[in-house]
């Protein structure tokens, strides 16, 4: 008996909890929804960004059981198209008079999400940067690992945006 009344406000605090309604923010569970991810335009140098980009988008609207990518714009609900503009690998910080200790890669990307039987415009950023820095070694293969490292960061940081925003708004269609 004294188990059972020890217990009990453990039991009403989890039937309170589990009531309140929380709905996760990340995943859509509403009406089945197409989004044709378009390739991403690259205007850098950096080889397979765009890839990169697609792939990382995919993953993430794969999450959801409720949206699919299609690799076709006709037939769906959605059009998810960008750009990436530039990127840049200013130095940061020196440890001596010539040498950089620190750097930042730069990112600028454009990106429009549209629904595509109203051709209204859900989403539109006309220039976006991302950054994010990294050590400087003597060794160049460590440097060029810690570049891709940082450029991975960034694109994964990028897709979990876009994805939350078109999640965000996917009730509202």
């Amino acid at each position: 008996m004294k188990f059972i009344l020890r217990m009990l406000p453990l039991v009403l605090v989890l039937l309170l909890v589990s009531q309140c309604g929380y709905k996760n923010p990340n995943i859509y569970n509403g009406p089945h929804k197409t989004i044709y991810v378009a390739q991403w335009k690259n205007r850098t140098s950096e080889l397979e960004l765009d890839q990169k980009i697609y792939r990382s988008l995919t993953e993430w609207f794969e999450k959801s059981g409720s949206i699919s990518t299609v690799r076709q714009k006709g037939g769906s609900d959605l059009i998810l198209a960008g750009e990436v503009i530039s990127i840049e690998l200013p130095s940061l910080s020196y440890y001596n008079s010539s040498n950089a200790s620190e750097v930042k890669v730069r990112l600028r990307v454009r990106y429009i999400l549209k629904e595509i039987a109203t051709n209204r415009i859900l989403v539109e950023v006309p220039d976006e940067t991302w950054t994010e820095e990294y050590f400087v070694s003597s060794s160049s293969s460590t440097n060029m690992d810690n570049e891709e490292d940082a450029l991975d960061i960034i694109v994964e940081d990028l897709s979990k945006k876009i994805y939350q925003r078109t999640v965000s708004l996917l009730p509202t269609l």
